[in-house]
């Protein structure tokens, strides 16, 4: 029985489907059914006659894969049982198990996952006597060996730049890095760059091998382009050189991964790199209504190295996004969950509703509301603000100051330094008789005397602000407290500990700013305390048996879609980020994240634009609505005020 494309199709769709043999460039929209055009391109394909095992299909995800290969039999059976597909890691795999020898590896080389591949750099910073809390931990090495690797640029170049404002001897980091580059030859083992880079390898030094895989394949397809780096750009080039039946699907107004290696100029440049390539666009969008899309458009239009396009509805009018202009951060936090509480008693679910951010301490505020209130809500990372490891950490020199008794507290605060764990830790604060005074001049010396010898340089550094803390009366202000701490010691510690340290670091500032609304450091304390205990004692079973509020960053977000959405702190240096202000580049991917951003929204859409934001100095400062929202005509919005007087 044969498709009926016609019908299962609309026109945009059919014609990206049934495009002629040679380069095809598919710019797909953000909700115009980008599976559905891939999944009935390899239908066609195979009701033309292309064998299935002639036909690659590469994706991003094995779950996009799975998902296609299946919708795919649905539609034409066991015809499609031998196409090749999944993500570029996969299908490198698949190859270099059949010619690996040539590299130099046994064909049953051992791949190393995440945790082996930190194992194995650990251990050889280990061998290398480097390996310590002053020095970077094995994940923040591997972040630069990998992004590294994916964008094919040296491993000094990158860690020179990484570390260039730390004490980091980025000798010793190459010295880890060609040993992990020997071990893992030692071990016949790869990491999953290697997989990337290694394939590549085979083409480019044995053309025999290229060659039988260009004969075998007669059409390649790939899903969201705009997200390939260098090596699976040139690895999918090389691939379809002879026969250039290649077709490619991505959106370059949602390319915003270029921290992780994307590479834009890739889907840019393709129709000159492919002369004679198609383009289809396709715009239909079956997922927003007409309103929330004008809004995209007219935003993403300020991108002008873009191919142009403009969605196009296929829900009828109903609700302009709504621009919400309030005081402050608590403002937006109350009116969010006063919304929130709103859309349920209409009868949404929990689940119908996002809350989405540029940077996860935008939600401070909120998840503190969404939790004092008793609403359900679940962030995409899984650890909730007041509960990851860093503002932990910075926290842990408040709390044993304000409760010079906070076991826990003094355990993590020593466990930062070298040479010191858990037992060391421990034994120190039964020495000082289970109490850190911080009343007592000497406090910080007696510490220093118990301490081992490789771990004193460090404290010296921190040692300071406990002698300043009464001094100075530093207990009315926690901010003051976790700034000296982060100047003195921890954005160094954060360097060598986290391989996102500058998004930590930009959490921090923000914690330090949101502290100012509180009179003293114990008030700060008992708050967080009070917030984590309701935590402990709630989130697993309602976990299990509610549906929960998503909290997610946009980045996380991608591919996903709510009925309900709010975006919080739309203000310039926020979103747009700070960094991205004085980078014509980098502002363009700001602006494609926030396309991003409002096409999650299906019904409804809610842009939250506070005047104030607490800041340290000076106690607030005022706030400029994002230039993504001035840039667009006040029509598109119904706008309401919270919070003005």
């Amino acid at each position: 029985m044969s498709i009926d494309f016609e019908h299962a199709l609309n026109a945009e769709q059919l014609a990206a489907v049934q495009a002629p043999d040679g380069p095809v460039l598919v710019i797909a929209a953000a909700g115009t059914g980008k599976t559905r055009t891939l999944t009935y391109r390899v239908a066609w394909l195979v009701e033309r006659g292309i064998e299935a095992r002639r036909i690659l299909l590469m994706t991003f995800t094995n779950k996009a894969a799975h998902e296609m290969l299946e919708r795919a039999t649905q539609l034409v059976g066991s015809a499609v049982g031998g196409l090749w597909g999944g993500t570029f890691h996969h299908m490198a795999n698949r190859m270099l198990r059949r010619h690996a020898y040539l590299l130099g590896y046994k064909p049953d080389f051992t791949i190393l996952d995440e945790d082996d591949a930190k194992g194995l750099v650990r251990a050889c910073a280990t061998e290398l006597k480097l390996a310590g809390k002053e020095f970077p931990k094995a994940d923040v090495l591997l972040s630069v060996f990998s992004f590294a690797a994916n964008i094919e640029q040296p491993v000094r170049d990158l860690a020179e730049k990484r570390f260039s404002d730390h004490p980091v001897n980025v000798d010793e980091v190459l010295r880890v890095h060609e040993a992990y580059i020997a071990r893992k030859r030692q071990l016949h083992a790869m990491d999953f760059d290697d997989l990337l880079v290694n394939g590549l390898r085979l083409f480019r030094e044995h053309p025999d091998v290229l060659a039988h895989y260009e004969e075998q394949f007669e059409h390649i397809l790939v899903d969201e382009y705009q997200d390939t780096n260098t090596l699976q750009a040139e690895w999918v080039d090389r691939l379809a050189a002879r026969r250039r039946n290649l077709l490619v699907v991505g959106d370059d107004f949602q390319s915003i991964y270029s921290w992780r290696g994307a590479n834009f100029a890739n889907i840019m440049s393709f129709p000159k790199r492919y002369e004679g390539t198609t383009v289809f666009k396709l715009v239909t969008n079956y997922r927003s209504l007409p309103e929330i899309l004008d809004l995209a458009n007219a935003c993403i239009a300020g991108n002008p190295e873009q191919f142009q396009k403009t969605m196009k509805a296929t829900r009828t009018a109903h609700k302009k996004p709504v621009l919400v202009r309030l005081r402050e951060g608590d403002s937006q936090a109350r009116y969010v969950v006063e919304r929130i509480r709103r859309c349920l008693r209409q009868g949404r679910a929990p689940t119908d509703i996002a809350v989405l951010y540029r940077a996860h301490f935008h939600a401070m505020e909120l998840q503190m509301e969404l939790t004092r209130q008793g609403l359900p809500f679940m962030v995409t990372s899984g650890v909730r603000f007041f509960e990851q490891a860093h503002v932990k950490d910075v926290c842990s020199l408040v709390r044993i100051l304000v409760h010079g008794e906070d076991q826990l507290a003094f355990v993590r605060l020593l466990g930062l330094l070298p040479k010191v764990g858990e037992k060391t830790a421990l034994k120190i604060f039964h020495k000082l008789g289970g109490k850190l005074d911080a009343a007592d001049p000497e406090a910080a010396v007696k510490v220093e005397r118990l301490l081992p010898e490789g771990a004193q340089p460090a404290w010296r550094k921190i040692a300071p602000i406990i002698a300043q803390f009464n001094a100075e009366k530093l207990t009315g202000d926690p901010g003051e407290i976790i700034f000296r701490f982060m100047a003195a010691f921890y954005e160094d510690h954060a360097v060598t500990c986290f391989d996102n340290h500058d998004r930590r670091i930009e959490d921090l500032q923000g914690l330090i700013n949101f502290t100012t609304r509180y009179e003293n450091a114990e008030d700060f304390l008992s708050e967080i305390a009070l917030l984590t205990n309701l935590d402990a004692e709630t989130e697993a079973p309602i976990e299990q048996q509610r549906p929960m509020i998503k909290l997610s960053s946009v980045h996380q977000a991608k591919g996903l879609e709510w009925p309900v959405v709010f975006l919080l702190w739309m203000n310039d240096g926020l979103f747009p980020s700070q960094r991205s202000l004085d980078d014509p580049a980098t502002e363009a991917e700001e602006r494609r994240l926030f396309y991003v951003a409002t096409t999650r929204a299906k019904d409804e859409l809610y842009l939250c634009v506070p005047e104030l934001r607490r800041v340290r100095e000076g106690g607030a400062m005022p706030c400029i609505p994002s230039r993504f929202i001035t840039e667009v005509p006040n029509e598109l919005f119904e706008e309401e005020y919270v919070g003005f007087i």
